[in-house]
């Protein structure tokens, strides 16, 4: 989409209809004022327009990579033009829990199509009790274990390659992981929904 010169877009703000009345009927003011006219119709249009343009779910598509840009999200043109917005729209929710096993979860969710689940704590121990003893030596590998959603866009095939590249992302740098592919969670509905 162009925000440049539309032939024929209407100003809604007429210039020449606003010049005092010396120049109402002067031919070459109204032809010339028609002219700028013409070039500002689009400007008072986007501005016009201006919170459908910063809203993710109605913004033109090529305004999606700036406002992906604007709240961190890594805009890919590959996706489809739904996940894309769906993935600006839910940054700042996403942002808030990176680094945590639902953030982690949503995160693949939503990019690659995939349920997961995270096994483990990426080697965090603690107590309640004031006083005690130190907890033991927890593992510090996570396990996550991702199967494809039927109706996700993971359904066709699993991109293993992707779904790393979004769980070091997501993850904290110290903790080491391992991806497991299996064809279904374990307590998850089927595709009957049993």
């Amino acid at each position: 989409m162009s925000r440049a010169a539309i032939p024929g877009l209407p100003s809604r703000y007429p210039i020449g209809g606003q010049l005092p009345a010396l120049y109402a009927d002067d031919d070459f003011a109204q032809r010339f004022t028609a002219g700028l006219d013409t070039v500002l119709a689009p400007v008072f249009s986007t501005l016009d327009n201006l919170p459908a343009y910063l809203d993710p779910r109605v913004a033109p598509v090529d305004f999606l990579e700036w406002l992906s840009s604007w709240v961190g999200v890594a805009d890919d043109p590959d996706w489809p033009v739904g996940l894309r917005r769906e993935a600006v729209v839910r940054a700042v929710e996403l942002h808030r829990w990176r680094g945590t096993r639902r953030g982690l979860v949503e995160a693949l969710r939503l990019a690659v199509g995939v349920r997961a689940e995270v096994v483990g704590d990426g080697g965090a121990a603690w107590s309640a009790t004031p006083g005690s003893d130190l907890p033991a030596e927890p593992a510090a590998e996570l396990l996550i274990r991702v199967a494809p959603d039927a109706a996700g866009p993971g359904a066709a095939g699993l991109d293993v390659d992707r779904v790393h590249e979004i769980v070091r992302a997501m993850c904290p740098v110290h903790v080491a992981f391992r991806v497991e592919v299996v064809e279904a969670l374990p307590g998850a509905p089927d595709e009957e929904g049993n």
